[in-house]
């Protein structure tokens, strides 16, 4: 008779620490069993004349981890960034519309079209052909050929597919330029209102956000005398960004001008000029490139992308432009970090870019809409005593002064205080979601996104005088 040893169930008990689970458990109310069982194989035993059933017996082991002190410090860079608010606010309210409150988002700056059908289609080609792979870390020749013909056909300014670099979204490229060439102690100038995410930016590169106030009554236009009289030796990057994120200021090319003989006299100073709203124009104002004027092309990082214009926020696509120098370091930076841009992102872009001058059609009937909104806007807020707007030029959003309602007090709320203040009242009492003009360096103000139907944004109007008739103006002493 062949003998063997046949599998024997083992049943061991470990008692670990956890929270007690009721009145149930254990006299130790930190412990808890887990039992668990183990099999072991079957083998051929020669010597032995019998079977015989091994059986371990249970074991308990307790288990008693002491308590670690984790560091939970951050970086100096990281502690001194302060996190997005119409990230915040778009995430509130998001939130609180999920949980069933009927929220209007007037907060976030994502344009409420769907991406033209061309665009969607050549991405789903994309998929369909295997075209699903890395592409080289700058971006894919042919879009950047592509951009090099838009940037020479549009904006009048001449560059080579090697001082192209594709990004995952303008954003990035914004933060690999103002990383690549600044140094810690450097000076970032940023006109205000200005776009939140352009101080933080300056910080993480270890250099200093020099904010230059603008005024509404200037249509919040930066004074070339004013940036004369703030740059430093210490000065390396003026920010511009035209049509305006917060305002939807556009500068005039006389202006520019001016601005760009400020700068000829700086060598230092270069000029990273943000273009991502270049498309949503409101005639007779026009937009022009800075990286156009005389003498600007040597010294101007031209930033721009399909966000916006091409309702592509999801697409996350952007590129730089400007000298091999400055284009390669930032190249460096996105090597190392998040590589190149999607692929099937990219063969949309191409796309988008075969649409036509300045978008084409489908561009145009989108710039359509947003005007024919923001005149509705206009004319609502300008029927309120004590508002002052200065009517947008381009982009989708109208940045109001609502500091005539500031200092006053309302029952089951309190005072308003801010611009902050006054938008979590219009949240509160009005259920519209707003941006408070702090996060864009004017707390006088409070932006107001019109990247939403005409409906939407007539029953948010609605929403939002009832609520301001609740205030009383303070009374000046």
């Amino acid at each position: 008779m062949a003998n063997s040893l046949h599998t024997s169930s083992t049943t061991a008990r470990l008692n670990l620490r956890a929270p007690s689970l009721g009145p149930d458990s254990s006299p130790d109310p930190g412990l808890r069993s887990i039992s668990f069982s183990s099999q072991l194989r079957s083998f051929p035993l020669k010597s032995l004349k019998t079977t015989r059933q091994v059986t371990k017996p249970h074991r308990n082991i307790i288990v008693k981890a002491e308590k670690v002190e984790i560091d939970l410090c951050l970086s100096p860079r990281v502690n001194s960034v302060k996190p997005s608010k119409t990230v915040a606010i778009t995430d509130q309210a998001t939130a609180l519309a999920l949980a069933g409150v009927p929220v209007i988002r007037l907060a976030a700056g994502e344009p409420d079209f769907d991406t033209p059908a061309a665009i969607s289609e050549a991405g789903k080609n994309a998929i369909r052909e295997g075209f699903t792979r890395y592409t080289p870390n700058a971006g894919t020749v042919e879009l950047r050929q592509a951009i090099c013909h838009k940037l020479k056909e549009e904006n009048g300014i001449s560059y080579t597919p090697d001082q192209i670099l594709v990004s995952n979204g303008a954003k990035q490229s914004i933060l690999q330029a103002v990383l690549a060439v600044c140094s810690p102690g450097d000076e970032v100038i940023i006109p205000a209102p200005f776009w939140v995410s352009y101080p933080e930016m300056a910080r993480l590169a270890d250099a200093t956000p020099v904010i230059i106030p603008t005024h509404i009554s200037e249509n919040f236009l930066l004074d070339p005398k004013v940036l004369e009289s703030k740059i430093t030796e210490k000065s390396r990057v003026l920010i511009l960004c035209s049509p305006s994120n917060p305002t939807g200021s556009v500068y005039p090319k006389r202006l520019l001008e001016e601005i760009a003989q400020v700068v000829a006299k700086h060598p230092r100073l270069l000029v990273l000029s943000d273009e991502i709203y270049e498309h949503i124009i409101y005639a007779p104002a026009t937009h022009t490139s800075f990286a156009s004027l005389p003498g600007m092309w040597e010294r101007t990082l031209t930033v721009n992308g399909f966000s916006k214009a091409f309702a592509m926020t999801g697409w996350r696509l952007g590129y730089i432009a400007g000298p091999k120098h400055f284009v390669a370091a930032c190249g460096k930076i996105q090597s190392q970090s998040t590589s190149g841009a999607s692929s099937i992102s990219q063969k949309a872009g191409v796309a988008a870019l075969g649409l036509g001058y300045a978008g084409g059609e489908a561009v145009s009937m989108m710039v359509k809409a947003f005007r024919e909104r923001r005149d509705y806007l206009v004319k609502s807020f300008g029927e309120l005593e004590g508002v002052k707007i200065s009517e947008p030029r381009g982009a989708f959003y109208l940045f109001i002064d609502f500091s005539h309602y500031y200092g006053t007090k309302v029952e089951g709320f309190g005072k308003i205080e801010n611009s902050e203040s006054l938008c979590r009242y219009l949240l509160d009492e009005g259920q519209v979601a707003l941006v408070p003009g702090d996060a864009f360096g004017d707390d006088t103000c409070i932006r107001i996104s019109y990247a939403a139907s005409l409906t939407t944004i007539q029953a948010a109007v609605e929403r939002i005088k009832k609520a301001l008739l609740a205030l009383r103006p303070a009374v000046p002493v």
